[in-house]
This record gives structure tokens, C-alpha cells and sequence, in this order.
């Protein structure tokens, strides 16, 4: 039988089966139950209605920037020209590189979270897309990582721009904060990330967009919101 942590039974008492919640509490319950020594994240987790009356199923591919940012510390890498490397050093990224870097991904020995790349160096990295693209560290011009305004896209990725897609099942994720955060911070980046998710739906879609909407911290509970339509 598995043993289960003091910490996982005490805040289990705090489980409210099949009850949704609105946010006027939701975030104080998420926060008391963040008993880990380290700053859990928030993360909201939802489906959406894949079922367009025209045009097959509908894939959502965006980003959006959170107005508080997430919390997350994004190791970013900038692959560019040669006589660029400089621009990419100045402009805050954590590693910098051109054909040297290239090499780094060749080999697989790497360590960065996201990668900008400018548009002429898209040619040569094209072949490490079996490295690059199951881990989603591929640059995508849709998703502002292809670029020729470099310290834009860096500072974009270091103040909360965040990648949004749908899996198969039509589940999408993302963390909008840290339990460190104040509650106005929480309710504020919650509210921009549905009001910009609800801004996808497709006009041919018939029904809800939004099915269904929870929010939870790393080590917590999951709590059912009452979705907005």
C-alpha cells in the first residue's frame, strides 16, 4: 500500500469533491493549501470544445503575456549571426551563440528553456528539429521566437509571454503565478489568461468554448471554477 506524506493527509481534509467555486475564495484555498518549503506555482488547467461546424477539429497555437508574469526563471538562448552574438549578450539572454551554439544542439548538450533564433540561422537549424521539437524548444516565427528585433523577444520571454496549445483531448495548461504572489496579482493574471483564451474561439464553433476550468498549486489540491462563458 502507498504511504502517504503528514503533509498530503492533513490538506487532503480539504477536498470538496464534485463542488465548483467562484474566485472570490478559490485563490485563499490554493494558497493555504501551498505547505511545501518551496514557492509552488498556480497553475489553471482546462478543455476546451475542439468541434468547429466547418473545417475539421480546431488546434489552438498562440501566446499570450500575463500582465504579472508567471514566476518562471526561463534559461533563454538566442542563436544568431556571427556579428550579432553581441546584440544577443546585451539584450539579457543566458546563452548566446552562432555556429558554436549550433554545434551545442547538435550534440544535445544543452540547457536552455526557450531559443530565439533570427531568421537566417532558421535554414541551418532546420535539421535539428528532432532534437529541438519534442522538448518545444523550436523557433516559430507565429510565437515571436523567430526574429530579427532579438532584445524584444528576450524581454518578452523574461516579463511573461507564455505559449498556449491544446492536446489532442482538447486540455490546455499554464501557470499564472506563484504562491508568492498577492491575490489581486493571481485573479488578475487568471482573468487575462480566459478573457485572451475566450478571444480563439473560432466563429464557425457551435456550443461552449470553455467546458471546464480548475485550478490547482504544484503539491495541491484541484479545484473546480466556475467557468465563464
Amino acid at each position: 500500500m502507498k504511504k502517504r506524506s503528514k503533509r498530503f493527509k492533513e490538506i487532503s481534509k480539504n477536498i470538496e469533491k464534485n463542488k465548483k467555486f467562484d474566485l472570490q475564495n478559490i485563490f485563499e484555498k490554493l494558497i493555504s493549501n501551498c505547505t511545501s518549503k518551496f514557492d509552488e506555482s498556480i497553475d489553471v488547467s482546462l478543455k476546451i470544445n475542439l468541434k468547429q461546424s466547418k473545417g475539421g477539429d480546431f488546434n489552438l497555437r498562440t501566446t499570450m503575456k500575463l500582465p504579472n508574469g508567471n514566476g518562471k526563471k526561463n534559461i533563454i538562448a538566442v542563436l544568431c549571426e556571427q556579428d550579432k552574438v553581441e546584440d544577443a549578450k546585451k539584450s539579457g539572454a543566458d546563452i548566446f551563440g552562432s555556429e558554436d551554439l549550433l554545434e551545442k544542439i547538435a550534440s544535445g548538450k544543452f540547457n536552455f528553456s526557450k531559443l530565439i533564433c533570427t531568421p537566417p540561422m532558421m535554414s541551418k537549424i532546420g535539421k535539428h528539429g528532432k532534437v529541438l521539437g519534442p522538448k518545444g524548444l523550436m523557433p516559430n516565427p507565429k510565437l515571436g521566437t523567430v526574429t530579427t528585433d532579438i532584445k524584444k523577444a528576450v524581454t518578452d520571454l523574461k516579463t511573461g509571454l507564455i505559449e498556449i496549445k491544446n492536446d489532442k483531448d482538447g486540455n490546455v495548461g499554464a501557470s499564472i503565478g506563484r504562491k508568492s504572489f498577492s491575490r489581486e496579482k493571481l485573479l488578475e493574471n487568471y482573468n487575462f489568461f480566459i478573457d485572451s483564451l475566450k478571444k480563439e474561439r473560432p466563429d464557425n464553433m457551435k456550443g461552449e468554448f470553455i467546458k471546464k476550468i480548475y485550478l490547482t498549486s504544484t503539491m495541491g489540491i484541484s479545484y473546480k471554477v466556475s467557468a465563464r462563458k
